[in-house]
C-alpha cells in the first residue's frame, strides 16, 4: 500500500500545485518538493534488501480474465531509476521554484513537471505490460505539455508537436512489440518474462518483436535518425531540460533496452543493431554539440551522444559492457543534471546562454562555477570522479583484438574526446577570462537555483571517492538485474595500468586539443553539417507537410460532399462483399426447386409484392414511388403473418406505415422535380448495382437456409424467457430484455433522425437553405 502511495505522490502534488503556488508563490517549491523527497526516502529504504539480491513485487488484479494487472517490480535496475527520478526530481522542483519565480503560470508548470515525474516513476516500476505502456505514453503526453509550456511561441509549439509525433509513433511500435511478446510468451508481466529468454529468441517472430521494441526505444532515447526532437525540446524552460536529459524521458528507452536485455539480447541482430545505431548517434551527437554556441544546445547534443554510448554498450555483448553502461548512466545523470542547471542559472542571472557573449563570471558566481567545474570533471572522465570509473569500464569492455572491438573502441574514444571538449567549454568559457558585459548584471543566484547543481556535482565526486559503497548499493544490483545473474562491480578510482588507462590518456589529450582549438573546430563542423544538406529535422517538416497534403487529397477523393457518391460507393462495396467471396471460394448455394405446396393466396401476395416493385420503377414522380414502395412492405408483412410470425408482421406493418407517412410528409415540404433527372447511363448503372445487391442477399439467404440449423439460441430463449424475463412472448422478451440496450439505441437513432429531418425542413421552409440555382433537383439527389 505504501508503494502504491509513493507511486501516486507526484500526481497528488501535481493536483495541489496550483493552489499551493497561489498561496505561497515560488516558496511553494519547498512544500511540493516534499512529495518526491518522501518517495526517494521510501525507495532508498529498499537499498539493503535489493543489494542482498532480493526482489520486491506487488500489485492488484486489473482485468483478471485477460491476465492484466496493476503491478510493480523493484529490483536493482528499477530501484536505481526510481532513486534518480525522485532524487533529482526533488532538486528540479526546488530549482523550478527559483527559476520560474514571478512567472504567472508557475503553478501550471509545477503541475506539469510533477505529472511528468509520476509518469516516469510509474514507467520504471511497472511490471505489467499494460501499466508499462500507459505510463510510457503518459511521459510523451506530459513532455508535450512541458516542451510547449510557452505555447505562445511558434518554436515551442513546433518542438512539442515534433516530440509528441516521434515518441508517440515509437509508442505505437512498442505497443505492437508488447503484443508480440504477450503472444509468444503467454505472460503479461516483465518479472515472469525474465526466465523465458531462450523461448523468445527461438521464436519465428523474434526479429519482428525486436524491431518493434527498438522502434519504441530508439525514438524515446533519441537515437539517430530519430534524434531531431531532443535538441528542439530545448524550447522548454531549463528545469524541464535539466530533468528530461538527466533522469527521465530520454533514458526511458535505455531503461527498457536494459530491462529486456536478458530476454531479447545475446543474438546477432541485437549485437549488430544496438552498437551500430548507438555508435552513429554517439559521433553525430558529439559533432553537432561542437557546432553550437548555446549552452543548452551544446548539452542537449551531448545528451544525444551519451544516449548513443549507453545503447552501444547495452548491445555490445562483452562481459563488462553492461557494467560500463550502468556506471555511465548513473554518472551521466549526475553531471548532466548539474550542467543543465548551471546553464539555466547563467542564463537567468546573466541574461544569455551564448558562450561567445559570456566570460569572467567566476567571481560574480563562485558557487555556480564550482558546480560547473566539478560536473565537467566528471563528464570528462578525470580521476576521483564517478565519470572516470565509467570511462575506464567502457574501455575495459570494448578493448579487444578483433576488428569489431577495435572499431567501436575508436568510436568511443572519439566520442568521449569530443564530449570532453564540450564539457570544459560549458564549464570554463562562461567563467574564465576577462569579464564580459552581459545583458543582465550577473550575480550568484538564490539557494533554490544553486542548490541542485551543487548537490549533484558533489555527488558525482562522492560516488567516485566512495565507489565501494556506490557499487554495493547501486552498480552491482543494477548490473545483476540487467544480466539476470549476480555480478559484482569492483572498479575504483585508482587507475589500472594497461590499455584502458592508455585509451583514457588518449581521450584526455585529444579532448584538450579540441578544446584549445574550439573556434576552428566549430567553424569546421558548421561547414561539414551545412554541406551535408537537410537533416532529420528538415525531413520531419517535409514528412508532416506531405502527410497534410496526402490527407487533403484523400479527403477530397473519399468525401467529395455528394450524398449520391457516398450511397453509390456503399452499395458497390456491399455487392462486392456479398458476391465475390462465394464465387472465389466456390461457396455458391445449390439452386432450390420451386416448392409444390404454395397456396393460391400466397401466390397472390407474392404477385402483389412484385406489382409494388413495378409501381416503384414506373412511377412518374417521387411521391408516387414512395407510396408504391409501401406495397412491397405490406405484402411481406402479410407473408410473415401467414408463416406464423404475428409479432414480426405487426412490426413490419408499423415500420412501413410510418416510413411512408414520414417520407411523404418530407417530400411534400421539399421542392423537387416531378421526374427523375438522371441520364440513362446512370440509371442503368444504378439498376445494375441494385440487382447485384439483391442477388447477393438472395444467395446469402439461400446459403444460410441450406446449412444445418443451429437451435442453441432458440432453446436458450425458449428456456429462459419466462424464467429470467418473466415473459411468455419470446420475441418481445428478446427485443425488450435480452437486447434492450440495442433496442434503446435504435430508438435513439430514430429519434435523432426525426429531429434532424424536422430541423432541415424548418430551415428549408424559412429560406435558410436554398437549393443551388444550377441544381434542377434542389439537391435532393445528394
Amino acid at each position: 500500500m505504501i508503494t502504491l502511495l509513493c507511486l501516486f505522490l507526484p500526481f497528488i502534488a501535481a493536483i495541489a500545485a496550483p493552489a499551493a503556488t497561489r498561496a505561497l508563490g515560488h516558496h511553494a517549491a519547498w512544500i511540493l518538493a516534499l512529495a518526491p523527497a518522501a518517495a526517494f526516502l521510501y525507495f532508498a529504504g529498499y537499498l539493503p534488501d535489493i543489494a542482498a539480491g532480493e526482489v520486491v513485487t506487488g500489485g492488484y488484479a486489473w482485468v483478471p480474465s485477460l491476465n492484466l494487472s496493476f503491478s510493480w517490480f523493484i529490483d536493482g535496475l528499477s530501484l536505481t531509476f526510481a532513486l534518480l527520478i525522485t532524487g533529482i526530481g526533488t532538486l528540479i522542483v526546488l530549482y523550478a521554484g527559483g527559476y520560474m519565480k514571478g512567472h504567472p503560470q508557475q503553478g501550471r508548470f509545477f503541475s506539469f513537471i510533477l505529472l511528468f515525474m509520476g509518469a516516469m516513476l510509474g514507467l520504471v516500476l511497472s511490471d505489467s505490460f499494460l501499466m508499462l505502456f500507459v505510463y510510457w505514453e503518459l511521459t510523451s503526453i506530459t513532455s508535450f505539455l512541458l516542451i510547449g509550456f510557452d505555447h505562445e511561441r511558434p518554436a515551442a509549439r513546433r518542438a512539442a508537436l515534433q516530440a509528441l509525433v516521434i515518441t508517440g509513433g515509437g509508442g505505437l511500435c512498442l505497443l505492437a512489440g508488447l503484443v508480440f511478446l504477450w503472444n509468444i510468451s503467454g505472460v503479461t508481466q516483465l518479472s515472469l518474462l525474465v526466465h523465458l529468454g531462450d523461448g523468445l529468441r527461438q521464436s519465428p517472430f523474434y526479429l519482428a518483436t525486436l524491431l518493434l521494441v527498438l522502434g519504441g526505444c530508439f525514438t524515446k532515447s533519441a537515437q539517430f535518425p530519430f534524434h531531431a526532437w531532443l535538441p528542439n525540446a530545448m524550447e522548454a524552460p531549463t528545469p524541464v531540460s535539466a530533468y528530461l536529459h538527466s533522469a527521465t524521458m530520454v533514458k526511458a528507452g535505455v531503461y527498457l533496452l536494459m530491462r529486456l536485455s536478458p530476454m531479447l539480447g545475446g543474438t546477432p541482430a541485437w549485437e549488430i543493431l544496438l552498437p551500430f545505431f548507438g555508435g552513429v548517434t554517439l559521433i553525430a551527437g558529439a559533432c553537432l554539440a561542437l557546432r553550437q554556441t548555446d549552452l543548452k544546445l551544446m548539452l542537449a547534443y551531448t545528451t544525444m551522444a551519451s544516449l548513443g554510448l549507453m545503447v552501444m554498450l547495452t548491445g555490445f555483448g562483452s562481459e563488462h559492457a553492461v557494467p560500463a553502461a550502468v556506471l555511465y548512466l548513473v554518472a551521466h545523470s549526475l553531471f548532466k543534471g548539474a550542467l543543465f542547471m548551471v546553464a539555466g542559472l547563467v542564463d537567468h542571472e546573466a541574461g544569455t546562454r551564448d558562450i561567445t557573449r559570456l566570460g569572467g563570471l567566476r567571481r560574480a558566481m563562485p558557487l555556480t562555477f564550482a558546480a560547473a567545474l566539478l560536473a565537467a570533471l566528471s563528464m570528462a572522465g578525470l580521476p576521483l570522479f564517478f565519470g572516470f570509473l565509467a570511462k575506464e569500464e567502457i574501455y575495459y569492455a570494448l578493448a579487444a583484438g578483433d576488428l569489431r572491438s577495435i572499431l567501436f573502441t575508436c568510436v568511443a574514444v572519439i566520442g568521449n574526446a569530443l564530449m570532453f571538449a564540450v564539457a570544459f567549454a560549458v564549464a570554463l568559457k562562461p567563467f574564465l577570462g576577462p569579464p564580459v558585459e552581459t545583458p543582465k548584471h550577473a550575480h550568484e543566484g538564490p539557494i533554490l537555483l544553486w542548490l541542485g547543481p551543487v548537490v549533484l556535482a558533489v555527488l558525482g565526486l562522492a560516488a567516485g571517492l566512495f565507489s565501494s559503497v556506490a557499487h554495493r548499493y547501486v552498480s552491482s544490483p543494477m548490473t545483476s538485474a540487467i544480466r539476470d545473474t549476480q555480478t559484482e562491480v569492483t572498479i575504483s578510482t585508482i587507475p589500472h595500468l594497461g590499455l584502458p588507462l592508455l585509451l583514457s590518456v588518449i581521450t584526455v589529450a585529444l579532448g584538450a586539443l579540441i578544446y584549445l582549438q574550439l573556434s576552428r573546430v566549430r567553424a569546421m563542423m558548421v561547414r561539414v553539417v551545412d554541406g551535408a544538406g537537410p537533416g532529420p529535422d528538415r525531413a520531419f517538416d517535409g514528412l508532416v507537410s506531405g502527410l497534410v497534403r496526402l490527407s487533403v487529397a484523400v479527403t477530397r477523393f473519399v468525401q467529395p460532399g455528394r450524398l449520391e457518391v457516398y450511397v453509390t460507393v456503399t452499395f458497390i462495396l456491399l455487392a462486392l462483399t456479398l458476391l465475390v467471396p462465394p464465387v472465389v471460394w466456390g461457396e455458391l448455394p445449390d439452386m432450390p426447386t420451386w416448392p409444390s405446396d404454395v397456396m393460391i393466396h400466397e401466390y397472390a401476395f407474392l404477385a402483389l409484392a412484385l406489382t409494388g416493385v413495378g409501381a416503384v420503377l414506373w412511377a412518374k414522380n417521387r411521391l408516387t414511388a414512395i407510396v408504391s414502395l409501401g406495397i412491397q412492405g405490406f405484402a411481406v408483412a402479410v407473408i410473415f403473418l401467414l408463416f406464423g410470425a404475428p409479432d414480426l408482421s405487426f412490426t413490419q406493418f408499423m415500420v412501413e406505415t410510418l416510413s411512408v407517412v414520414i417520407l411523404a410528409l418530407v417530400m411534400t415540404r421539399l421542392r423537387l422535380l416531378p421526374s427523375d433527372h438522371r441520364p440513362l447511363g446512370q440509371m442503368l448503372g444504378d439498376a445494375a448495382i441494385a440487382l447485384a445487391c439483391g442477388t447477393g442477399f438472395a444467395l446469402l439467404l439461400l446459403k444460410s437456409t441450406q446449412g444445418v440449423f443451429d437451435n442453441r439460441l432458440t432453446d436458450f430463449f425458449n428456456a429462459y424467457s419466462k424464467v429470467i424475463a418473466h415473459g411468455a412472448n419470446v420475441v418481445n422478451v428478446i427485443i425488450v430484455d435480452f437486447r434492450g440496450t440495442d433496442t434503446l439505441g435504435e430508438i435513439a437513432v430514430v429519434m435523432i433522425t426525426g429531429l434532424s429531418i424536422l430541423a432541415l425542413i424548418r430551415l428549408r421552409s424559412t429560406g435558410a437553405a436554398r437549393p443551388a440555382d444550377n441544381d434542377p433537383d434542389g439537391g435532393a439527389s445528394r
